[in-house]
């Protein structure tokens, strides 16, 4: 992408006249029901439904470019809200239909931005409180409010979240992935400690950068172990590697993750 379709919008007159697409398209909602009526009651496991799109604050930063929509929410800071308002009105009316669409059978629901690097946040924490929280906030309590049966909210961002992880749990988040252990002061002992009665970690099982790929078999076996030893103790720890596993790594180094698991994953 060489431009954000935004990038030389700066109104909310502008906003409104851009050509959004159909949150309420039927192609999008074909099969939601067919599906989670075959996982929940043919399958008998739990239905995740997923967001139609990347999150709200991702998607502002897409459409607008980086550079600029971080630049709006420093000196543009009206034009910045309307945007995420915009997309959040998308959001809602995509999740109202989809929730109505699957009833019952629907456990968790997902949304996810990446809001940090591996060192830092991409935004101060206060720009964050102020652009960000409030939208996030209004899209999780409408989610929750419009559900047919309790849906807990799995959130997904990569990197040195931890400060905004109180943010998070005010807006209700029940559940934070990947847990990215190799990123700045993402202790999984000290997330446990701080966090784990208020959020479950998805994630943070094994790290994905460095030991699962370059590591011994006892390496990644006592990474194992040490995660879980951090994360599982009294609930809250759903085990994953913290990114998908890629073909670098080694089947003895898999097995010895898998096996791990098996040894100390009871709890």
């Amino acid at each position: 992408m060489l431009e954000g379709p935004l990038n030389q919008v700066n109104t909310k007159e502008e906003l409104e006249a851009f050509p959004w697409p159909n949150p309420l398209d039927d192609k999008r909602f074909e099969t939601m029901k067919q599906r989670a009526d075959y996982y929940v009651h043919e399958e008998k496991r739990a239905y995740i439904l997923g967001r139609q799109y990347a999150g709200i604050w991702e998607t502002a930063l897409w459409m607008s470019g980086f550079e600029k929509f971080f630049i709006d929410m420093l000196i543009n800071e009206k034009y910045a809200h309307a945007l995420m308002e915009k997309i959040t009105d998308l959001k809602m009316q995509y999740w109202e239909k989809a929730l109505d669409a699957v009833g019952d059978n629907v456990l968790i629901v997902s949304e996810a931005d990446d809001l940090a690097t591996q060192n830092s946040l991409l935004c101060s924490a206060d720009a964050y409180k102020k652009i960000v929280h409030p939208y996030h906030k209004k899209l999780f309590s409408f989610i929750k409010e419009k559900a047919k049966s309790k849906v807990y909210i799995f959130y997904h961002t990569c990197g040195a979240c931890k400060p905004l992880i109180p943010y998070l749990i005010e807006e209700g988040v029940d559940i934070l992935n990947p847990v990215q252990v190799n990123a700045s002061d993402m202790d999984t002992k000290v997330l446990k400690r701080e966090f784990g009665k208020d959020i479950t970690f998805w994630g943070g099982g094994v790290d994905t950068q460095i030991i699962l790929p370059f590591g011994k078999p006892d390496e990644v076996r006592e990474e194992v172990k040490r995660r879980i030893d951090h994360l599982a103790k009294d609930g809250g720890f759903v085990f994953s590697a913290v990114h998908n596993i890629q073909g670098d790594v080694s089947p003895e180094n898999f097995m010895a993750m898998w096996d791990a698991l098996q040894t100390y994953g009871q709890y």
